[in-house]
């Protein structure tokens, strides 16, 4: 669904690959994995996703299409890091599993950014530009 623009530097990790845009939106998309990260995959993602911010809070605009449902364990990881780095986050996916799984997570474990689902980027975008 996203695609990645040719002037951006693009960090791969084992579950997605993101860029930051002109705008300061972080842009991720999920990859197509049988099995979600560890654990362990998913703690040394977050220090280098923590590395690459450099301490700043980003709007982050998620491609979830592909997203692998993971454990009790790392959603309640993530759950508890992602409001460090993130100030709004915009989900966007062309499947209904990866829009179920999202509205599952973020029924279950209520964030304190705003979060939302879209059907395209540019209504995404649109959104997040609110919360730069």
């Amino acid at each position: 669904m996203l695609k990645i623009p040719s002037n951006v530097t693009v960090q791969e990790w084992p579950a997605s690959t993101s860029w930051i845009d002109e705008d300061g939106i972080m842009y991720s998309i999920s990859k197509k994995r049988v099995n979600p990260p560890s654990l362990e995959e998913t703690k040394k993602s977050m220090d280098e996703f923590s590395k690459m911010l450099g301490g700043k809070k980003v709007c982050m605009l998620a491609d979830v299409t592909h997203i692998a449902e993971s454990t009790r364990e790392i959603k309640d990881y993530i759950a508890q890091e992602f409001p460090k780095y993130v100030k709004a986050l915009a989900l966007v996916s062309n499947s209904a599993l990866g829009k179920m799984l999202a509205n599952l997570f973020f029924t279950i474990k209520t964030q304190s950014y705003p979060t939302k689902i879209f059907n395209n980027e540019e209504d995404a975008k649109a959104w997040l530009k609110q919360h730069l």
